[in-house]
């Protein structure tokens, strides 16, 4: 036998009936590409769900939500699977429309641009959203701005503040289950602009965003384990990371769903590897990345996982 060919390709053998967790371990037997890497995902999130010293990360960017992927992140903090969100303001711009009870779209790429901008619809690739949405977002956050108390808040309790006048959604899951979201971009998004907007006629109160690095960083020092799950990069991903170059401690464990390339520098492509030059994951971490789209990656791996530390029980 030729040296390092000790674990034959099986060939997949699809049949009716088939669990996620089965699907997932016949990928894994085949083993190649992202396929493999997403089964080696699967792996790693059970290891890091089942330890009970570990404190498990979530960052998520990209247009997840308005992909139906909202409903995934509030599933696993329910189950007490995210102990920490990290989250762009899109993204909980987008959980708040749907959690007030306006919808996102099923439409197509294939479109006149032009002629949506005329029809009052904004879109997102293949995901259509009228403006009357953003006219039911105004009416409910400029209510929740104006009973903000005239003193320093951080956005994370701002955050939660909205999350307590929400039944369903992301912020509505992260309130009930006393579970931190943080928005380091906070500005840069609808609720953000909105906040700007409110700021012009009332009562300015401080939004502390380095009140929330007070929190964050505590959080690092104290972990005697960390673990985290990226949906894509960018501002979640680094702030998220960097909270262990203050401490001695570093992340065990890490999952990156992205479809970025690691050779352009960018943050939302850069390996898991890259991070251990920096500390961010220790040396004896193990990092898992999957390339592909994360609404197919993220529902398999989270299903999958689920059904495995279910099984169990």
């Amino acid at each position: 036998m030729p040296k390092h060919c000790d674990i034959p390709v099986k060939q997949f053998i699809p049949r009716a009936g088939m669990t996620v967790n089965e699907l997932i371990t016949e990928m894994g037997n085949a083993g190649a590409y992202n396929g493999g890497s997403l089964f080696g995902a699967v792996e790693l999130y059970e290891k890091m769900l089942s330890d009970p010293d570990m404190t498990k990360f979530f960052g998520l960017s990209g247009a997840m939500v308005p992909a139906g992927m909202g409903g995934v992140v509030s599933t696993l903090m329910e189950k007490g699977h995210i102990d920490v969100l990290t989250s762009t303001g899109a993204n909980l711009t987008h959980d708040i429309i749907e959690a007030i009870g306006c919808h996102h779209y099923k439409g197509t790429a294939e479109c006149d641009d032009i002629e949506l901008r005329q029809d009052d619809i904004n879109r997102i690739y293949d995901v259509f959203l009228p403006n009357e949405a953003y006219i039911e977002l105004e009416d409910f956050i400029q209510d929740v701005y104006s009973s903000l108390p005239e003193k320093p808040i951080t956005i994370s309790a701002l955050l939660r503040t909205i999350g307590e006048q929400l039944d369903t959604g992301i912020l509505a899951t992260a309130a009930k289950n006393d579970i931190p979201v943080y928005c380091p971009a906070f500005q840069d998004s609808v609720l953000g602009l909105q906040y700007w907007m409110y700021s012009q006629f009332h009562k300015k109160t401080i939004l502390d965003a380095i009140g929330d690095m007070h929190n964050l960083m505590n959080t690092a020092f104290n972990v005697k384990k960390a673990g985290a799950v990226f949906v894509g990069g960018g501002v979640p991903k680094n702030f998220t990371l960097q909270t262990m170059l203050m401490t001695e401690n570093a992340f065990t464990y890490v999952i990156q769903l992205t479809g970025d390339r690691p050779d352009l520098g960018g943050l939302s492509g850069a390996t898991l590897d890259e991070a251990k030059s920096w500390g961010k994951i220790g040396e004896g971490g193990v990092g898992i990345t999957v390339y592909g789209d994360a609404t197919i990656t993220l529902p398999v791996l989270a299903t999958a996982t689920l059904e495995r530390l279910e099984g169990r029980k």
